[in-house]
């Protein structure tokens, strides 16, 4: 849901002068479709580790509830379907739709999460790509704004997942995941953490400055921000399983609430 509300933010943002309720459907039935396929197939994939672990070996497809090849079939069709569509309403978009999707299942899934932990920056590399396409969309061309919104999801991904996988350090290493926390240890996470999550409000902020928001709206982003890198701060300093789950939670506000302040920024 939050990677859609990225996608409609990086089109709202563009102030397009031939926005039309046709394009804005267009675009959210193309997001939808394309995020939910890949995560279907994403699911598809991973389907043997996912058994090996507490939190999600009762989910339908590692507990054989469903049958694993149509659950293919439905994630390869309702991919399918969203890049098509997108490929129709322009075919940059539908291009960055399409790298988003491959990075993601292909890169990512496939290639990269079972081999090395930086396997994360691919999937950050994906997740910006709605906000990226969605901009796009709206300009008709990939803009500087339009990189450093793909930058600040880039760089906020280590925020969300990185935490998430310090609280599952069991169920990663039960699955056999290299991720950061097993491979350069709980601390330097954190402070990996902290410089990722620095680094993403920073962007942010610039691309808030850069569309030419007012003050009123900068000033909230400076309170969304004291909190995600205050956060950050002290799970590095007073290290607890309460900081860290609070800091990945607030690390989904935090982004939702910058889209939500860009795009009333922009109306």
């Amino acid at each position: 849901m939050l990677l859609l509300i990225t996608g409609i933010t990086g089109y709202i943002s563009a102030r397009c002068p031939i926005m039309s309720w046709k394009t804005f459907v267009g675009l959210l039935v193309s997001l939808f479709l394309t995020i939910s396929g890949s995560t279907i197939l994403n699911m598809w994939y991973d389907r043997d580790i996912d058994a090996k672990m507490d939190r999600t070996k009762n989910r339908p497809l590692p507990s054989g509830t469903i049958d694993s090849n149509e659950v293919f079939k439905i994630g390869l069709i309702i991919s399918t379907i969203g890049v098509v569509i997108a490929l129709s309403m322009s075919p940059l978009y539908g291009l960055i739709i399409f790298a988003g999707l491959f990075i993601d299942v292909v890169i990512y899934t496939m290639w990269l999460k079972r081999k090395t932990a930086w396997s994360i920056v691919w999937g950050g590399i994906s997740g910006g790509m709605p906000i990226l396409a969605g901009r796009a969309l709206g300009i008709g061309e990939i803009d500087f704004i339009g990189v450093l919104f793909s930058v600040s999801i880039l760089l906020w991904i280590p925020t969300h997942i990185l935490t998430f996988s310090i609280k599952y350090f069991e169920d990663y290493n039960l699955a056999g995941i290299p991720t950061f926390p097993s491979t350069y240890g709980k601390q330097k996470t954190r402070v990996i953490i902290a410089i990722s999550s620095f680094g993403a409000a920073v962007s942010i902020a610039t691309v808030a400055f850069g569309l030419g928001l007012s003050w009123g709206y900068l000033r909230l982003f400076s309170v969304l921000t004291f909190g995600i890198i205050g956060l950050a701060g002290v799970s590095i300093y007073k290290p607890s399983e309460i900081i860290n789950f609070g800091l990945f939670k607030y690390a989904s506000f935090y982004m939702l609430g910058a889209m939500i302040l860009v795009v009333l920024g922009t109306l």
